[in-house]
Parts: structure tokens; C-alpha cells; sequence
């Protein structure tokens, strides 16, 4: 087992490692997380990230695809169908190729910081 000081939990989140010791996978498949490190036996059942790294991906992929396809618009006149072709693919790929990274990074972030689940306190 690595040392728990030796793993950069953002590091490992983004490579889809676990945030503990950096060598376990974290993910059993596309975007599921496993169930426990197959290196360090942490059990990733604690945190859950929802749909947070979906809002970021959003806001990063619509601004680097529209701010180009209104360049072009104005630049060029392009007709709606070429517009279709062109960003709707490239919309596709960016939002899938930064799900996964984004989803291991919002998961490290909660490992690091040591986040629990809102509860109500009770004086």
C-alpha cells in the first residue's frame, strides 16, 4: 500500500486513480465508481458527486463551442446545417472526453476536503 502523504488526491482524481494512494483504479467502468480501491481497500461508498462536474463541463465545452461558431457566423455566414456538422460533433466528444476526469476530480476534491452530507443539527 503507497503512502497516504505520497498521493496527490487531484492528480489521482483526474487520472481516475484513487484519491488515497494514487494506484487503484476508481472507476469500474465509464463513469461508475467502484465499490473499494483494489490497491488501498478504501471504500469509495462514502462520497457521492451527483451531477456536479456535469454543470462544469457545460459552462467549459458551450463556451469553447459557441464562441468559435459565432466567430465563424459573423465571419463566414456558414449555413445552419454546416453549423450542425460541425460543433454538434465537436460538443459530443468534449463533453464525453472531460466527464470522466471531471467526475474523478469532483470525487478526490470531496475525499480531500473531507465532505459529508449536509445534516440538520439537532440543539
Amino acid at each position: 500500500m503507497a503512502d497516504e502523504a505520497a498521493a496527490n488526491p487531484i492528480a489521482a482524481g483526474l487520472k481516475g486513480r484513487c484519491p488515497r494512494c494514487g494506484e487503484g483504479f476508481l472507476f469500474s467502468g465509464f463513469l461508475k465508481i467502484a465499490n473499494e480501491c483494489d490497491a488501498c481497500g478504501l471504500d469509495f461508498g462514502g462520497e457521492d458527486v451527483g451531477d456536479g462536474p456535469v454543470a462544469f463541463i457545460v459552462l467549459i465545452v458551450g463556451f469553447a463551442v459557441v464562441i468559435p461558431a459565432l466567430i465563424v457566423e459573423v465571419a463566414y455566414g456558414w449555413p445552419f446545417w454546416l453549423h450542425m456538422l460541425v460543433w454538434l460533433p465537436l460538443t459530443l466528444i468534449g463533453c464525453l472526453a472531460l466527464m470522466r476526469p471531471f467526475r474523478g476530480l469532483m470525487y478526490a476534491l470531496q475525499y480531500k476536503n473531507r465532505a459529508e452530507e449536509a445534516r440538520l443539527r439537532e440543539d
